[in-house]
């Protein structure tokens, strides 16, 4: 054999040890991600194309990685979050906003319920994702597939990519130790704090307490071990109960800097800061305090006229006396999903789109979806 050839052969054997080398890596990188793209199933058939599904989170994920990456605007989260998710792959996704009704009761067998309302604008499928870090607690919990753009998820290989960032995304949820959380939205200035601290963002935070908190308390601790930002241009709060029925509001105060969290327990929450709820009245904007003060109040009269005999009919009860309709220019409208979380025996119903009488099941530990009709 020549020398030229030779040294093409060798050439050649180089290009083909790298191909290798990157479809090996790319292969070690996807095979779990694509084996959670392929648990993605349908779960509801609404014919305005706005549906529940589920996913199995299949790949691990490091959190610390992503805090570590140096949160400090919108673009640097979802940066950090698509380099976890989706490494070596251009996707892009945009930061959600979030309204809300929650609250906690404890009904007369002694199971404690996380009552969950997500209203929001503009419709939205939603993800149920079963989350079990090797380093952290299962959980289950949901996500807006309209944040990033993925309304039908198994439609296309985009779409079903997208849904991968689904863990970092989630809106609220509950973990195997009966920790609940949601986010809720707040008129005031988004909260940036800058102490020093690790910067860890709103739905970050969710994913946080979900796989490392065991009750309340340790997720109020978790939380202020962070600087908070606050995603996409609004403010927010956290309602975050237990299996012991601790619920509480994680607020950032807003009269003093660097707005120190505060952690005030309370039956429910809406869209108010609850630590000036004398200060807001309802059926109005209360400029920096917020706004929804009558669906907090709803949800406080089903607990009045049925109280002594709290079922888990009274969370749906309250869950429906503050659901809302779509209304033009209101944010916070628009009910997606409504959730009672069973922190007792660790499961939620879910109702999409206020289906009422469309209610599914999901169990954490055994993993069963079903529908309940």
């Amino acid at each position: 054999m020549s020398k030229v050839k030779k040294r093409i052969l060798i050439v050649l054997l180089a290009i083909l040890a790298v191909v290798l080398v990157v479809f090996l890596v790319f292969f070690g990188l996807y095979f779990t991600r694509i084996q959670t793209v392929g648990s993605i199933e349908k779960l509801t058939n609404y014919e305005d194309g706005f549906n529940l599904y589920r996913m199995d989170v299949k790949y691990d994920y490091s959190l610390d990685s992503i805090i570590n990456y140096g949160i400090k605007d919108d673009q640097t989260m979802i940066d950090a979050i698509l380099k976890e998710a989706l490494p070596l792959l251009p996707v892009s996704i945009k930061a959600p906003k979030f309204g809300c009704t929650a609250f906690t009761l404890t009904d007369t067998d002694g199971d404690v319920h996380m009552g969950r309302n997500y209203d929001f604008s503009k419709n939205t499928s939603a993800m149920l994702v079963y989350c079990a870090p090797k380093d952290g607690y299962k959980s289950i919990a949901f996500a807006a597939l309209d944040n990033v753009s993925a309304n039908v998820p198994d439609a296309n290989i985009k779409s079903k990519l997208a849904s991968l960032t689904a863990p970092f995304i989630c809106l609220d949820g509950m973990n195997e130790k009966g920790v609940s959380i949601a986010v809720l939205t707040l008129d005031s200035e988004p909260v940036h704090q800058n102490t020093g601290k690790p910067v860890i963002s709103t739905t970050l935070a969710i994913r946080l307490v979900l796989d490392r908190a065991a009750t309340t308390e340790e997720a109020v601790e978790l939380m202020r071990s962070y600087d908070m930002f606050a995603s996409s241009g609004r403010d927010y709060h956290f309602y975050i109960t237990d299996a012991s029925g601790d619920g509480r509001v994680i607020e950032y105060d807003i009269n003093g800097e660097p707005r120190e969290l505060i952690d005030t327990p309370s039956e429910a929450v809406t869209n108010f800061f609850i630590r000036h709820k004398d200060e807001v009245e309802p059926n109005r904007k209360n400029g920096i305090l917020g706004h929804g003060k009558e669906r907090y109040d709803a949800v406080l009269q089903v607990f009045e006229n049925e109280k002594g005999n709290y079922t888990n009919d009274t969370v749906w009860n309250a869950l429906k006396s503050a659901a809302q309709d779509p209304k033009p220019n209101d944010i916070t409208s628009n009910t997606q999903w409504s959730i009672s979380y069973n922190n007792t025996e660790l499961f939620a119903d879910i109702a999409i789109r206020r289906h009422w009488n469309d209610v599914t099941h999901c169990e954490l530990e055994s993993k069963v979806t079903t529908p309940i009709k």
